[in-house]
This record gives C-alpha cells, sequence and structure tokens, in this order.
C-alpha cells in the first residue's frame, strides 16, 4: 500500500524559511523520481519541483528557482523541500507525489501560509 505522509508546513511571514518532508512507503522508493506539488486557494494545483531516483537531478517551477531546493534520502525513503525567502503567492497546500504506472499517488498535504 503506497502511503506518503507530509509534515513540516505552517505559519510564517515573508523572507522566513520552512523544510517540508515526506515519508514515502509501500514502493521501491529509489527506483522512482518523486515531485513537490502545491495548490492555492483558487488556483489548480501545479508542480514545483522534481528529483531525480538517485538525487542528481532536480528540476523546479520558475517561481521558485533561486529559493526552493528539493532533495532525498533514500536510506529513510523521505524527500524534502527546503523553502527560503518565502513570499505571500507561496501560500498553499504542499504535496509529494509519484507516478507509479498510470496512477499518481498524493500525500494528504501540509499547509504553508506566508503572511505578516
Amino acid at each position: 500500500q503506497v502511503r506518503l505522509v507530509e509534515f513540516g508546513g505552517g505559519l510564517v511571514q515573508p523572507g522566513d524559511s520552512l523544510r517540508l518532508s515526506c515519508a514515502a512507503s509501500g514502493f521501491n522508493f529509489d527506483s522512482k523520481l518523486m515531485r513537490w506539488s502545491r495548490q492555492a486557494p483558487g488556483h489548480q494545483r501545479e508542480l514545483v519541483a522534481s528529483i531525480s531516483e538517485d538525487g542528481s537531478i532536480t528540476h523546479y517551477v520558475d517561481n521558485v528557482k533561486g529559493r526552493f531546493t528539493i532533495s532525498r534520502d533514500n536510506v529513510k525513503n523521505m524527500v524534502f523541500l527546503q523553502m527560503n525567502s518565502l513570499k505571500p503567492e507561496d501560500t498553499a497546500d504542499y504535496y509529494c507525489n509519484v507516478r507509479l504506472g498510470t496512477t499518481i499517488h498524493w500525500g494528504q498535504g501540509t499547509p504553508v501560509t506566508v503572511s505578516s
């Protein structure tokens, strides 16, 4: 049974940092590309960052480049999203996700609110 559990979200001020974590189980974690996505109120869910199976290749959506860093620990089966210089427009529910075959599996999400 695939399980993704995100944690680490919260309420922060603009310019602050947060580190999101996602614990994965139920599949061969070290053989799968992992992604973080987010959904802001009234907006569609968008891909934020992805990381290759061995962690050597990462991709980011333009509006987080230079501020967010995705990483993974293939021993602990975890993926992380370090978010620096947070802006109000980063406010969203953040989800880790993985594609297995034709199915994308999602966690329950962790909320991030950036507000002064």
